[in-house]
């Protein structure tokens, strides 16, 4: 039997801030206060990134507006986002988990899977090597984990997220039932916030309820999906740790909250298409072509719509995913006013798999040349050195969304 360990970083992003503070000479520790690592009210990303202990305690959530945080806790301090510090925290964990085992995945920018299957005989148990692991990180790197054991990485992920902070948890199969079972439906993976009512329509409520569910059931109100969420909830996953930087991806997606309230056609197309410039530049290299794009608006209410088409061929191609792009957002929006805007891509297939397809423009191999070069030349000399003539005179990036003003790091943007 496989020995995992997933190890996850407490309130990441505040947690670093409050080490590198506190190294600095910062008078108090950020994480004993009520705290939150916020973006820019001002440009209206002001959400919640992370929060400290004391802040959950006013049941402040993490992706919730910054004015409801306030409104729950008006003491509350705000820390602006240092995406460099972050990098440079998160490699430091990896370095210091490599040396334990190489067999590392990372998860996340905050999260690593960590197999010791091959060098668990090493050590006295799992559960003595993952506190002597937990107890370093917090010596050296001056942050505290979770860490979670079991035999696959589903189990060995919930596991790390039972009571925290800085502590080591068990979930193995056998312990499925009484440690997995009891916990709300929500709290699975893959039970997001569309599944969870639905279930509970069904009269399921806890992990339990849905590891005895009659699948034939599930199928029929979930389809495929039905039976990953049921193998799940009786703790059954098989993948194998992917030795690497990033998990393997199966869709690029970008967006932006915009400064103000778009209310014309025009302006709405300028901005998808800087955010389709970023979403093709990344998908050109992984030397992917997708087949499916999505396009997602957020009103000045908060509403939040989403429309996809899957397409009759394969395209890398920039101008050929924003005209797609815009005949969804057109078909989506009702002239509500618009706060946020987003395009993603999925249904990948290599780029070697391509085939001629009489759907696409004429001018194809013309047009992915030229966003090769154009690739080139922004890799090369940065993201601002040719733009289109369209966002000239005008107050909109030629490229925008990921983090913003941080192009120094390219990597965090594509994690975040």
């Amino acid at each position: 039997m496989k020995t995992i360990f997933h190890i996850d970083v407490n309130s990441a992003y505040l947690s670093w801030e409050a080490v590198y503070r506190l190294q600095h000479g910062f008078p108090y520790d950020l994480r004993d206060v009520p705290s939150v690592v916020t973006g820019n009210p001002k440009a209206r990303r002001g959400i919640i990134l992370a929060k400290s202990i004391p802040a959950k305690r006013f049941n402040i959530q993490t992706g919730e507006s910054l004015y409801a945080a306030l409104k729950k806790c008006p003491a509350l301090e705000l820390v602006g986002p240092s995406y460099g510090l972050y990098m440079k925290a998160s490699q430091s964990l990896v370095d210091l988990l490599k040396t334990y085992s190489p067999d590392l995945q990372r998860f996340s920018i905050d999260e690593c899977f960590l197999e010791i299957t091959d060098v668990e005989h090493l050590y006295s148990s799992p559960v003595d090597l993952a506190n002597a692991i937990r107890d370093r990180i917090k010596r050296e790197l001056g942050f505290t984990v979770n860490i979670g054991i079991s035999s696959n990485k589903l189990l060995a992920k919930v596991a790390s997220d039972f009571k925290k902070p800085d502590r080591v948890h068990t979930l193995y199969p056998d312990e499925v039932p009484t440690k997995l079972w009891p916990l709300p439906v929500g709290d699975l993976f893959m039970v997001g916030r569309a599944t969870t009512p639905k279930l509970n329509q069904m009269g399921i409520y806890t992990v339990g309820d849905l590891a005895k569910a009659d699948l034939t059931l599930l199928r029929h109100h979930f389809k495929s999906h039905a039976d990953v969420i049921w193998q799940y909830a009786n703790g059954i996953e098989t993948s194998e740790i992917r030795i690497g930087r990033y998990p393997a991806i199966k869709g690029i997606g970008n967006s932006t909250t915009i400064p103000f309230d778009v209310t014309d056609r025009r302006t709405a197309h300028m901005y998808l298409l800087s955010l389709t410039e970023m979403v093709g530049a990344r998908l050109r290299a992984e030397n992917f072509l997708c087949g499916l794009i999505a396009v997602s608006i957020k009103s000045d209410h908060f509403k939040y719509i989403s429309h996809q088409k899957k397409l009759h061929y394969f395209t890398d191609v920039t101008s050929e995913i924003f005209h797609e792009v815009c005949q969804l957002f057109d078909v989506l929006w009702d002239g509500t006013p618009i706060r946020h805007l987003g395009v993603r891509v999925s249904m990948f297939i290599p780029i070697d798999m391509r085939q001629i397809s009489i759907w696409e423009s004429p001018n194809h191999e013309s047009l992915r040349t030229l966003d090769r070069t154009i690739d080139h030349l922004r890799t090369r000399y940065g993201p601002s050195i040719i733009s289109r003539g369209t966002f000239a005179n005008t107050a909109i990036k030629g490229i925008a969304g990921g983090v913003p003003d941080h192009d120094d790091y390219p990597m965090m943007a594509s994690m975040l």
